[in-house]
């Protein structure tokens, strides 16, 4: 069988691993059943909705051909630069507080786009930090 579509496959084996991953960490905690759920039930659902998700964005990428047939190429400066913005928000929440965590974050992942401004990363800071600050300070009062 050919692979017709490389992007698609390689998402579906994302969807179908993260749901699985997700179903088999359910299995932990009680799932009960649909009239009376545990805690793991909406975990487990999730888990196979996601899964069969990827199962069928993986037949879609066998059998019926979408477009462009160029394997994706492995782009790691995102990704490192997505995955260190989280770590920092993490090691900085504490140090800078909500306002300043979450400037960095956005900052730092703004950087991960090859059409990166500077003045729009700033503004989309700005625009985030404050949703942030007005849902979990204001409406949830977690005190951040």
């Amino acid at each position: 069988m050919r692979i017709r579509h490389p992007k698609d496959f390689l998402t579906g084996i994302m969807f179908v691993l993260f749901g699985t991953a997700a179903m088999v960490f359910a299995t932990d905690y009680p799932i009960g059943s649909a009239a009376k759920m545990g805690p793991g039930y909406f975990p487990f659902a999730l888990g196979g909705v996601l899964g069969l998700i990827g199962l069928v964005v993986l037949a879609r990428s066998l059998l019926w051909a979408t477009g462009a047939n160029a394997w994706p190429s492995l782009r790691l400066r995102p990704v490192a630069l997505v995955l260190s913005s989280v770590v920092l928000f993490g090691l900085l929440l504490r140090p800078l507080g909500l306002v300043g965590a979450t400037l960095v974050l956005v900052l730092i992942c703004s950087r991960a786009s090859s059409e990166f401004r500077w003045r729009e990363a700033v503004l989309n800071a700005a625009a985030l930090t404050l949703i942030v600050l007005v849902i979990f300070v204001y409406f949830l009062e977690f005190p951040v």
